[in-house]
């Protein structure tokens, strides 16, 4: 009997340990700013949602700030309200203007989004809050970096602004847009999390063999009692 307990013992802390790695792995890349969707076409317009976790314990967020590439302007953006936060965007003057689909010349577009929340509306420890935006025509780029600040009732200012570099892993990640030409296909993207796939697919990869770890070790358990 005391070699059953010790078996089903071994077998609840491999699972225990299993299911603790897959959480400590995936929760790092769920807690960046993120735009959904990751990918889109050129020369589209796309509903673009900038998906913003609060990180801090003790302060909430209170401000977002998204900037517009300069190098890759977007002719038209709107705005859907976001309940209890205040949006303003700024604007500026191109070198060189767009055309727009009845050619027209677009001589001002947008280069920033700043919303602030009013008191109470907060994103709050533990909270998430989704900012949307519609724009387009999209650029005849490879991908647009959105750089992003967040500011806390602290004062605390995290700038998500590192830029995609191949192999490296980047603390503050900006969030980045994908584009890919009109005749290919755009990578399909309704539910996506920008890099937070790839930390869900282990995620549950991690579960799966978790499972059948504690699986081997009942059949294991079974025999030794039968034995």
């Amino acid at each position: 009997m005391r070699r059953n307990r010790t078996i089903v013992a071994r077998v609840g802390a491999v699972f225990a340990a299993t299911a603790a790695a897959v959480l400590a792995f995936a929760a790092p890349a769920s807690a960046h700013v993120t735009v959904n969707p990751s990918a889109a076409t050129q020369g589209g317009y796309a509903k673009l949602t900038f998906r913003v976790p609060n990180e801090k314990d003790t302060a909430s967020t209170n401000k977002l700030e998204v900037d517009l590439p300069a190098d890759a302007p977007i002719a038209s953006v709107s705005l859907k309200p976001v309940p209890g936060w205040t949006a303003q965007v700024q604007t500026k003057t191109l070198a060189t203007p767009l055309t727009d689909d009845d050619g027209a010349q677009i001589t001002e577009v947008a280069s920033s989004i700043v919303w602030t929340a009013a008191p109470g509306s907060e994103i709050g420890p533990g909270q998430f809050q989704e900012f949307d935006i519609s724009a387009g025509p999209l650029p005849d780029v490879d991908q647009i970096i959105f750089k992003v600040l967040q500011t806390y009732s602290d004062g605390d200012i995290v700038r998500w602004i590192d830029e995609p570099t191949p192999g490296a892993e980047l603390e503050h990640p900006a969030p980045v847009l994908k584009l890919s030409p009109a005749t290919a296909a755009a990578p399909a993207s309704g539910g996506s999390d920008g890099g937070n796939g790839a930390a869900l697919g282990l995620g549950i990869a991690g579960a799966v063999l978790g499972l059948a770890g504690l699986v081997f070790g009942l059949l294991a358990w079974r025999k030794a009692s039968a034995s």
